[in-house]
């Protein structure tokens, strides 16, 4: 039985004080800090990263720290929020900006990091700021090495410790020792881990019995004990001060925990072996290893089966880009337990779909998205109504206009959305972004078959310069029964837009229309339903399906190919193939089943009014009123066949 006793029936599992920070990590590895050249942003600050790992492993988390009252600022708030972590006791500086470290990955043991941490703001954490009642409400309190190395951090450590102790949390010190954070190592010299220091050893010692549970690699043990070079006399010396149970990380090794009497040797203690891995980027696998140990313990599970947890975390983490974002969910970890195990985890389709997929995302439970991401039709408008298409791009964003009207129509807020191009429509979809809309950009060249991009033969390069809440959007023009040659040509080019959307993080759409002249005379779906398999079995996951009206049996099928090949689908979305609204509000009350989630349809809406305004025989605000009056028309069909089954009347087959 664990040492640990962890309160109950509070409102939060864990409170995490210390750094919160932005990580610009270098997207070049293999070459040093200087010569790289662009960087990813995410989270950071080890800290910041255990708030957002428990939250990801599903505990009730929350961040007690300092950010600016700037851009970075609220891009981490923002980040922990989506993660579901509580960011109500971050405090915001208005004279300080957000801390900063850039990093970069050189090889497997070199990771030169940058820290940009002069008079940051969550250095300037105030004490007398911090919630007593708030940490009442917490199971457990988390404070890294960083905020006990100045007298201001160590004043907000020390007030919420003693809160901490008077509630029962379970207090817990994640050593994280950075000699260039306590002025030891010159200030470009962020990747040194360690350097001997009697004051700091001192410092720390005098800290150590406010905590229930320690964490430290043996590196960091050193710093704690002060006997350099001998890791079990400074476990002794640690043991001295404190009765916390004390864990041990050792890196590939796993890990060893010592409650009670130091053992002669570290083996002797309780040893959980490690995960075999191969190592890209051992930066935050210290904090994932904190996270899992969290989870288990906050869950009652014993120490040796959250130090499983824990190792499999750091594992993870260390063959990926990143810290935080590569934190592994729930899903990950019962894929790797269930003896899915993988040297290299990104090289397992499936850990890497459930990377994806099972972190919190946006909800889209239902959509009604106005298409107009049309490039060739609207040029044809253009041409037929004698107008210049210069005219075009002001034509979309007039629309845009009709969708935030309709937005603000009861029943609709969450539910919106727009399909746009980055070429007529570029004002329009920058004017679109942002707003909340769910929003979906093409990618594929109007009328290709075979399939070919649109501007460029490279969709990763051009994806680097894309929002990320863009989803990609690519409609094929794809019939199972076509030419080998032909399906093969097509099927390479998917392989294209799966690779580049895995490697972007864009959510990818895909459209399947089989072309009218492949189809068999009264297909109502069959086609469809082959080539959605088809796809499926070349590793396929789409977030999301966009297909034509279908008989209801059709949907119900698709459904549960859907639900065996991959449950994490965000749903399948109706198209309009400019079909009357009539005969489209009918092929709404087919679409019964789970798996459809709404409509993403244009022409039948806008064409007919958008060539009335290119001829100039309505003006701007008519042909914004029978848009929006099409388009409310539409939605109400949705709404229609939805509510004519739940009023338990038959949907004809």
């Amino acid at each position: 039985m664990s040492t640990l006793h962890f309160p109950t029936e509070r409102p939060f599992d864990v409170a995490c004080l210390g750094r919160l920070a932005v990580d610009l990590y270098a997207q070049q590895i293999g070459c040093s800090l200087e010569e790289a050249t662009s960087f990813a942003k995410y989270l950071g600050g080890s800290s910041a990263n255990i708030a957002f790992g428990t939250a990801r492993l599903g505990l009730r988390s929350a961040m007690v720290s300092r950010v600016g009252k700037e851009q970075n600022g609220r891009f981490l708030l923002d980040t922990l929020r989506r993660e579901g972590c509580d960011t109500s006791q971050v405090q915001i500086d208005d004279q300080r900006l957000t801390g900063m470290v850039l990093l970069g990955i050189k090889d497997q043991d070199t990771f030169p990091l940058l820290f940009a941490r002069e008079n940051c703001a969550d250095m300037a954490l105030d004490a007398d700021a911090i919630d007593e009642a708030f940490l009442a409400r917490c199971r457990a309190l988390v404070i890294t090495g960083t905020h006990l190395s100045t007298p201001t951090v160590l004043a907000a450590s020390r007030r919420a410790l003693d809160i901490a102790g008077r509630h029962g949390l379970v207090r817990v010190l994640d050593i994280d020792y950075r000699p260039v954070l306590w002025g030891l190592a010159a200030k470009g010299d962020g990747e040194t881990r360690y350097i001997g220091n009697q004051d700091v050893s001192r410092h720390l010692q005098a800290q150590l019995d406010q905590f229930e549970l320690i964490i430290g690699t043996e590196e960091e043990w050193l710093i704690a004990g002060g006997v350099e070079g001998d890791l079990m006399a400074c476990l002794r010396r640690v043991r001295e001060c404190t009765q916390a149970v004390l864990v041990v990380k050792r890196g590939p090794l796993g890990c060893s925990i010592v409650e009670g009497a130091i053992p002669a040797a570290l083996d002797d203690a309780l040893t959980v072996f490690g995960e075999r891995i191969e190592v890209l980027n051992v930066l935050g696998a210290g904090d994932a290893f904190a996270s899992g140990l969290l989870a288990g313990l906050l869950r009652g599970k014993s120490l040796a089966e959250s130090a499983a947890i824990a190792n499999a975390c750091g594992a993870i983490v260390v063959s990926r880009h990143g810290c935080a974002p590569a934190m592994p969910t729930p899903a990950e970890l019962d894929h790797w337990f269930s003896g899915h195990r993988h040297p290299k985890p990104d090289r397992d389709p499936q850990l890497s779909h459930l990377h994806r997929v099972s972190v919190r995302r946006a909800a889209w439970p239902e959509l009604y998205v106005l298409a107009y991401d049309h490039r060739s039709q609207f040029e044809d408008l253009a041409r037929q109504a004698g107008a210049d298409a210069a005219r075009l791009p002001g034509l979309k964003k007039l629309i845009n206009q009709v969708v935030a009207e309709v937005g603000r129509d009861p029943g609709c807020e969450g539910k919106l959305g727009v399909l746009i191009d980055g070429r007529i429509g570029e004002a329009a979809l920058h004017d679109a972004t942002g707003r909340g809309w769910w929003i979906g950009r093409p990618i594929e060249k109007p009328g290709s078959r075979p399939l070919r991009f649109d501007g460029t033969h490279s969709l990763a390069s051009q994806l680097l310069h894309w929002p990320r809440e863009h989803t990609v959007k690519c409609l094929v023009f794809y019939h199972p029964d076509d030419a080998t040659a032909l399906r093969a040509e097509q099927d390479e080019w998917l392989q294209q837009v799966w690779e580049a959307t895995r490697a972007s993080g864009h959510e990818l759409l895909l459209e399947v229309i089989p072309p009218k002249d492949t189809l068999a005379p009264g297909d109502t779906g069959e086609a469809v339903l082959r080539a959605i398999r088809h796809f499926y079995d070349l590793g396929f996951k789409p977030e999301w399906w966009k297909v034509g009206t279908m008989a209801a049996r059709h949907w119900q099928a698709l459904d549960a190919l859907v639900q065996e090949r991959d449950p994490y689908c965000r749903g399948a979305v109706i198209l309009g193939l400019s079909q009357p609204l009539e005969q489209l509000v009918a092929g709404f009350a087919e679409a019964q089943a789970p798996i459809v989630k709404g409509f993403m349809i244009g022409r039948t809406v806008w064409a007919g009014h958008s060539l009335a305004w290119l001829r100039n025989e309505i003006d701007d605000g008519t042909l914004q009123a029978r848009v929006a009056a099409d388009f409310r028309r539409l939605i109400a069909g949705w709404r229609a066949s939805r509510a004519t089954v739940a009023n338990g009347e038959e949907v004809a087959a």
